[in-house]
C-alpha cells in the first residue's frame, strides 16, 4: 500500500497541533483546568497512534517507510508518556514509555530513533527519580552510554518534528544535532539529582559542572538560573575544602550576572512592569550570590583555622588537605575519569578578574586572614542591601550570624589581646543591634541564638580582661574591676535569657527534659553561667558567699539533670565532670565565707 501525500500532511498537521497544544496552549490553561490542553494532545496523539498502527500493517520492515514509520509511532507513545508523567498519571505513564521501548527496541541507535531513544530513557529516569534513584539512575546511565555510542558513529541524527514533515527528502540536520546535545545535557542534568538522592554527592557535583559547563557552551540557559546554580555548586566545593573550583564557580556566577545587567541596562527605553520585574529578580539573586562569596571567605577562614589546630608541628609534611578538588583520589565508573575532575573550569568566559578579588588557599598569617575578612564583609554589605532587617529580616540576621563568625575566625589569626578585644565588641555591636530590632515573640529562634553568642562573646572579653589583670604588676583600680564585673553581668544576662526562653508561658517553669537539638546548649549555658559567677571579684564577703552560692546552684543543676537524664552525660562529657568536682568544693568554699 502507497502512503498518499495527504496522509503525511495530515501527520504533520496533527504533530504541529500538538506541539503548540504542550509548548504553547498549556501556559494559558485556566487554574480549574491546569492540564485542558495536554488531554486535548493526548487525544490528537490516541488517533495519530491508530494511523500508524494502521500503516505498519502495511508495510513489512524491508519496505524502506516501515522505520520511518515505526519512529513516528514510538514518538506517539513517548509523548502519551510523557504527558501521562507531567498529568500524575504515573502508572500510565510508565506503560506508554515500555511501549515506546517495545516498539524502537531494534532502532535505538538509528538516526530516525536516536532522539527518541534518549527522550525515553531520561522520562523512564524522571518517573522513577522519587521512589527509585538507583533504577532512575540505570536508566540515565543507559541514556548517556547510548548518546555515546551514537556519537561515535560519526552520523548525523533526525530531529523528531522531521519525521512528520512531508518533504521526506530533507532534513534540518543543524537543529537535530541541537537538540540531540540538549537532550544529552538534560540527560546529565537528571544524573545529578539522581546521585544527589542516592548521597553520592562527589559524582552529583561533577555531574552538575558539565551540565552547567554544556549549557554555557550551546547558549542555552537562563541566565539568573545558571548563575544561582553556579553559585549553589560553589558551596559543595568549598565544604570538600576544594576553594579552587569554589571559587571558580563563583567568579562565573559573579559574571553571568554582570553580563546580564549590561544587557538589562542597554535594553531599558523607559522603565516597565516587565523591566522592573527583571530588575528586581536581579537585585534579588545578585544578593544571593554575594552571601555566597561571603560564606565562601568564612569558610576558607574556618578551614584554614582548624587545619592550623590540627597540624601544628609541620603543615607541609602532615597536612594532606588540598584546596583542589582534582587532588581528591575518586574512582569514577562510565563516562567521568579523573580528567573531569582537572577539567571542572568554564574556558569560555574570561573570570580571572572576579577570581583574583580573593585567593583560593588556606590561610596562614594575620595580613592575609584580614584581606578574605574583608572581602567577606564587603560581600555581605551587599547582600543586606537587598536583605534588610525592615523587609527581610530572618535573612538578615542569618547574614548577621555569619559576620559575626567571620570576626570570630579572625580572631584566630590576632595573637593582641587589645585587638581581640576590639573584635569581640565589633560582634557585640552587629549581635545588639539584631537584639534592639526584631520582636522576640516572632524571631524567637534567631534571638535564642543571639542570646547565646552575646553571652560567649561577653565571657571571651571577660578572659581577656582577668588575663591583663593576673600578668600585671600594678595594684587594680576600680574601673578596671568594675569592667570586670560588668562583663560577667552582661553575660549572665544574656545565658540567662536564652535559658529562660524555654520556659513554658503559663506555669513560667523549665521542663523536666529539654528537647534534644537544644538540650546541649542549655547544659552548657547553666555551665558558663556557674564560671561567671565566679569571676566577680569584690572584697564583701557577703557578695563573695552570694555569688559562690550561684555558682553552685548552676553546677547542681547540670548535675541533677544528668543524674535524671542519664544520656545527657554523653553532651557534656568535659563538663560534667567539672561540674561533679565543684558541686564538692563549692560547699566547703561557702561554708568559710559564712564562718569569716
Amino acid at each position: 500500500m502507497t502512503i498518499t501525500k495527504e496522509t503525511y500532511v495530515d501527520l504533520q498537521e496533527k504533530y504541529d497541533k500538538v506541539i503548540k497544544l504542550l509548548e504553547e496552549d498549556s501556559k494559558l490553561d485556566p487554574e480549574s483546568e491546569p492540564f485542558l490542553s495536554k488531554y486535548s494532545a493526548r487525544q490528537i496523539l490516541i488517533g495519530m497512534r491508530a494511523n500508524l498502527e494502521n500503516l505498519l500493517r502495511t508495510h513489512t520492515t524491508e519496505d524502506p517507510l516501515h522505520k520511518k514509520l515505526t519512529a513516528m509511532l514510538g514518538t506517539i507513545h513517548l509523548y502519551l508518556g510523557m504527558i501521562a508523567i507531567e498529568t500524575e498519571e504515573t502508572s500510565n505513564g510508565r506503560k506508554h514509555l515500555e511501549k515506546c521501548k517495545e516498539v524502537i527496541e531494534s532502532y535505538h541507535v538509528e538516526p530516525e530513533f536516536i532522539l527518541v531513544t534518549l527522550n525515553m530513557y531520561n522520562n523512564f529516569g524522571i518517573l522513577s527519580y522519587q521512589n527509585e534513584p538507583e533504577e532512575s539512575k540505570t536508566y540515565l546511565e543507559k541514556a548517556e552510554s547510548l548518546f555515546a555510542e551514537f556519537k561515535r558513529k560519526g552520523v548525523s541524527p533526525i530531529d523528531i518534528a522531521d519525521l512528520f514533515k512531508t518533504n521526506i527528502d530533507f532534513y534540518n540536520t543543524d537543529v537535530a544535532v541541537k537538540n540531540f546535545e540538549k537532550i544529552h545535557t538534560l540527560t546529565l542534568y537528571y544524573l545529578a539529582q539522581a546521585y544527589g538522592a542516592l548521597k553520592d554527592a562527589l559524582r552529583s557535583a561533577v555531574y552538575c559542572h558539565v551540565t552547567l559547563k554544556r549549557q554555557l557552551e550551546m547558549c542555552e540557559y537562563d541566565p539568573i538560573d545558571w548563575a544561582l546554580n553556579a553559585a549553589t555548586l560553589s558551596q559543595f566545593f568549598m565544604e570538600k575544602n576544594c576553594f579552587k573550583q569554589a571559587r571558580h564557580h563563583l567568579a562565573a556566577s559573579s559574571f553571568i550576572l554582570d553580563e546580564y545587567k549590561k544587557k538589562l541596562d542597554f535594553n531599558q527605553t523607559e522603565p516597565t512592569e516587565v523591566h522592573n520585574a527583571m530588575l528586581e529578580t536581579f537585585r534579588h539573586r545578585s544578593a544571593d550570590v554575594a552571601r555566597c562569596w561571603s560564606k565562601y571567605g568564612l569558610i576558607l577562614l574556618s578551614k584554614s583555622k582548624d587545619r592550623l589546630l590540627n597540624h601544628t608541628d609541620d603543615l607541609n609534611t602532615h597536612c594532606s588537605l588540598s584546596t583542589d578538588f582534582s587532588d581528591l583520589n575518586i574512582q569514577f565508573n562510565g563516562n567521568l575519569s579523573q580528567y573531569d575532575l582537572k577539567s571542572l573550569i568554564f574556558e569560555k568566559i574570561p573570570i580571572e578578574e572576579y577570581e583574583n578579588q580573593i585567593t583560593d588557599q588556606f590561610i596562614l598569617t594575620l595580613p592575609d586572614a584580614k584581606k578574605v575578612f574583608l572581602n567577606a564583609q564587603q560581600w555581605s554589605d551587599k547582600a543586606q542591601e537587598y536583605y534588610t532587617l525592615d523587609s527581610l529580616a530572618s535573612d538578615f540576621i542569618d547574614i548577621v550570624l555569619d559576620q559575626t563568625q567571620l570576626y570570630l575566625n579572625l580572631l584566630f589569626f590576632e595573637d593582641e589581646p587589645e585587638n581581640q578585644a576590639k573584635l569581640h565588641k565589633r560582634r557585640i555591636k552587629l549581635l545588639e543591634h539584631v537584639l534592639n530590632n526584631v520582636n522576640e515573640q516572632y524571631y524567637l529562634q534567631y534571638c535564642r541564638q543571639v542570646w547565646f553568642e552575646l553571652a560567649r562573646t561577653y565571657a571571651d572579653i571577660l578572659d581577656i580582661k582577668c588575663d591583663k589583670l593576673r600578668e600585671s604588676t600594678d595594684r587594680p583600680t576600680p574601673q578596671s574591676l568594675s569592667k570586670i564585673n560588668n562583663l560577667a553581668d552582661k553575660g549572665i544576662l544574656h545565658y540567662t535569657n536564652f535559658i529562660k526562653s524555654f520556659e513554658d508561658k503559663a506555669s513560667k517553669k523549665l521542663p523536666d527534659k529539654f528537647p534534644d537539638d537544644v538540650e546541649k546548649p542549655v547544659l552548657q549555658a547553666y555551665f558558663h553561667k556557674a564560671a561567671l559567677y565566679s569571676k566577680y571579684i569584690s572584697l564583701d564577703k557577703q557578695i563573695q558567699l552570694k555569688n559562690t552560692e550561684m555558682s553552685l546552684e548552676n553546677y547542681k543543676f547540670i548535675s541533677d539533670y544528668c543524674e535524671k537524664h542519664p544520656k545527657a552525660k554523653e553532651l557534656i562529657a568535659m563538663e560534667y565532670g567539672i561540674c561533679k568536682e565543684m558541686v564538692t568544693l563549692l560547699p566547703i568554699k561557702i561554708m568559710k565565707l559564712k564562718s569569716a
